[in-house]
């Protein structure tokens, strides 16, 4: 498997067309798994369930249909995205397992800095626990969302993928209700108070991967 990192800002339109080419060549065998680490410049984009009310100011940056799973996401400068072109016709042809294994792989590479991840059923992607903030309006405890998941599958070989919140700037998420999801907030491993650089996170990555993907039983 290929670990692909770029460095500077790649734009949406660049990174998918690599994918489509590499999904493609992956599915006729003429070319390896890939995980591709990058970052966007400022930009949302709209999976097959956004809606529309979700983007909330259209003008503020670019805004990408794409046809990844999921609602409303932003992308920008500070957040490591992961872009995962893996061969399910070998890895076993179990989406359910495989959000899994992701989940899995961004919970233990955030462990590397003691950073508890959590799923929550119905909440795509990783949450932290914010005990430092108020309870929620409902009394419990305020939760922020981490790490984003979307994915896309083509005879079943994926491509998007996940994106982790380093040091983005988190006022840029007010522009789309993340992920459709209005009661909880953002919050990255910067604005955790951790000072983690992308560096640091690429090496947790590839350090956790293949145990993440190994160790998720269907």
């Amino acid at each position: 498997m290929e670990w692909k990192i770029t460095d500077g800002l790649i734009s949406y339109d660049d990174a998918v067309a690599f994918m489509e080419a590499r999904v493609a060549a992956i599915a006729a065998g003429d070319a390896d798994e890939c995980v591709w680490l990058l970052e966007h410049p400022p930009l949302y984009t709209a999976g097959t369930s956004a809606k529309i009310d979700d983007l909330t100011d259209p003008e503020r940056f670019p805004v990408y249909q794409s046809k990844r799973g999921g609602e409303y996401t932003y992308h920008g400068p500070g957040q490591r995205v992961a872009y995962v072109m893996l061969d399910l016709n070998k890895r076993g042809r179990d989406v359910r397992k495989f959000v899994k294994q992701l989940e899995t792989w961004v919970i233990s590479s955030l462990a590397e800095f003691n950073v508890h991840g959590e799923v929550r059923n119905g909440r795509v992607g990783v949450w932290v626990r914010r005990d430092d903030k108020p309870l929620s309006a409902t009394g419990e405890p305020a939760e922020d969302k981490i790490a984003a998941i979307g994915l896309r599958l083509r005879k079943w070989v994926s491509f998007h993928g996940i994106s982790i919140n380093v040091e983005p700037e988190l006022d840029h998420f007010s522009g789309i209700v993340p992920c459709g999801i209005t009661d909880h907030g953002v919050t990255s491993l910067v604005d955790l108070g951790l000072p983690v650089t992308m560096a640091d996170l690429d090496a947790a990555l590839q350090k956790t991967f293949d145990d993440a993907f190994e160790s998720v039983n269907a």
